[in-house]
């Protein structure tokens, strides 16, 4: 019985996509729910999962090609309890001859054939080396083209291959053209829109992230049998992100028209890097989030963003974005807002750094982070005071407790 792979619904407005890598192969054995092609939309990348075991009997999309939603993409022939075939078995492989056959070592040893007397596997390499046709003797070469012949003859070897012709030659220097994704695309469109519709403005702090290492390593392990999941630096910031957006609403509000719309709900975007690009599923609701919870989310997120199986509504409608560029190793950098929303928070690597602690320099482990704002809604007084909020918190972490 034959199984057709279509392409299912990505989400709201998204009416096509594009066939990204084929994990499999026509004839080869798939297992149910097992990835088999990858599809690319403007807003997502997601893997098409076999909706029955057995083999993959047709492809009619090939990589690259635009397929509307519902269309069939491919059919995965089932089995019927025949053992399907093993992947590259669809059929013999056949063997590959070398492209010159080794000589016996007695052939090595032999004088140089005379001209009359030398083989034609020889005489063919000549002639390819030299360019000239075959049969074409001297009377009937063009004039100048003795002189060719003669360097052909001279300078090369006789038994020379042309594979090792080749490797004389310098390599040139290449060129490879790669059409962009669907996701890569979106998000250099979105990106540009960023710079060109809005007045962006970075302001930049630095926090001494010892309370939280130290509670960390007091607690994490306690929290880790308790709720399966690691205690990691990300929650802290979601919370005093969450605080900071309720002192000043400006940052969690967007520009629709001629009006600002303030939102009085918090859902953090949390950007995730992948092999596909950059992504950024939303916690919605986030200040009803425990730290666990908003853990386990994140945790969730990332997996599912690096297997390809994020929906297109888990990436939409955040009205805050929070970006760790730390865990790459940067030191400080200028996030860029994603619009609609106002404002952009940027994490960096933690650093032992000395710093003054009451009149006394101290090594301290120091976070840069910088707050990316759009300047037509968020004025600096604003923005300075939001990532000194943060920094209080963060330094100071009982205050997510009894909200000083």
């Amino acid at each position: 019985m034959s199984v057709e792979l279509k392409v299912p619904e990505v989400g709201e407005s998204v009416n096509e996509v594009y066939i990204g890598k084929w994990y499999k192969s026509e004839g080869d054995k798939v297992d149910q729910d097992e990835q088999v092609v990858e599809l690319e939309s403007e807003k997502a990348t997601l893997d098409l999962r076999a909706p029955a075991a057995g083999v993959l009997a047709k492809i009619l999309k090939k990589t690259g090609d635009a397929a509307e939603v519902g269309e069939v993409i491919g059919r995965i022939e089932e089995t019927d309890g025949k053992k399907p075939r093993e992947k590259g078995e669809s059929q013999p492989k056949l063997e590959q001859k070398p492209k010159t056959e080794e000589r016996p070592k007695a052939a090595l040893e032999e004088k140089p054939a005379t001209k009359k007397q030398e083989e034609p596997e020889a005489k063919e390499r000549k002639e390819k080396i030299s360019g000239e046709p075959p049969g074409l003797s001297r009377r009937d070469k063009p004039a100048g083209s003795q002189a060719s012949e003669s360097v052909s003859q001279e300078e090369l070897p006789a038994k020379e291959t042309a594979e090792e012709v080749e490797q004389r030659v310098e390599p040139t220097r290449r060129e490879e053209r790669v059409p962009m994704s669907p996701v890569r695309r979106r998000i250099a469109m979105r990106l540009v829109e960023a710079q060109q519709n809005a007045a962006l403005l970075t302001t930049f702090n630095e926090i001494d992230m010892t309370a939280v290492k130290e509670l960390r390593a007091q607690l994490g392990e306690t929290f880790q049998q308790r709720h399966g999941i690691r205690l990691g630096f990300m929650s802290f910031f979601v919370k005093a992100t969450i605080d900071a957006l309720q002192q000043l609403p400006e940052l969690n509000a967007m520009i629709d028209g001629d009006e600002i719309v303030y939102r009085r709900y918090f859902d953090i975007g949390v950007a995730i890097s992948t092999d596909r690009g950059l992504v950024v599923p939303v916690l919605r609701d986030a200040d009803r989030l425990s730290f666990a919870e908003i853990e386990k989310a994140i945790d969730d997120f990332a997996a599912r963003a690096r297997a390809g199986e994020l929906k297109v509504d888990e990436l939409q409608g955040g009205t805050f974005t929070i970006t760790n560029g730390g865990v790459f190793g940067s030191l400080l950098s200028t996030p860029i807002v994603n619009p609609p929303q106002s404002g952009v928070l940027g994490m960096h690597a933690i650093q032992n750094r000395p710093v003054a602690v009451n009149d006394h320099v101290v090594i301290r482990p120091m976070m840069y982070v910088a707050l990316t704002y759009d300047h037509r809604i968020v004025d600096g007084r604003e923005a300075v005071t939001f990532l000194r909020r943060i920094k209080e918190t963060i330094e100071e972490p009982a205050r997510l407790l009894i909200a000083v």
